[in-house]
């Protein structure tokens, strides 16, 4: 087997709760949620329909497993939004967007405040 020399991104907190993916809690959770919602619920909101690939937890569970496993935490999303949008959303700490006047969607914003 040949190492990867590409580096893991992920933080040394994030690393540590990567095993819990391979859970059967979490197995059965996420194929729910697939089940109750099989389409991005991001792309819906733009009336775009995308099958989901990936339960994203809308509020990132940091360790908090309660927050992990609460079906009322996971969203429904495909992998290009949820590699790319909501990645670049949990590192900024506000949902990206505006509503049709140009301000921001989310009322955590430094806009807001």
């Amino acid at each position: 087997m040949v190492e990867s020399t590409v580096p893991d991104p992920r933080s040394e907190e994030a690393k540590q709760y990567r095993r819990w993916y391979q859970l059967k809690v979490w197995k059965v959770a996420r194929a729910a949620q697939l089940a109750h919602q099989p389409l991005c619920e991001r792309c819906l909101q733009d009336e775009i329909v995308t099958e989901a690939m990936v339960v994203n937890h809308r509020v990132p569970f940091k360790g908090n497993w309660q927050m992990f496993i609460d079906p009322s935490n996971h969203e429904s999303t495909c992998e290009p939004h949820h590699n790319s949008l909501i990645q670049r959303e949990e590192r900024r700490g506000h949902v990206i967007g505006c509503d049709v006047d140009g301000r921001p969607l989310d009322p955590h914003h430094p806009w807001n405040r």
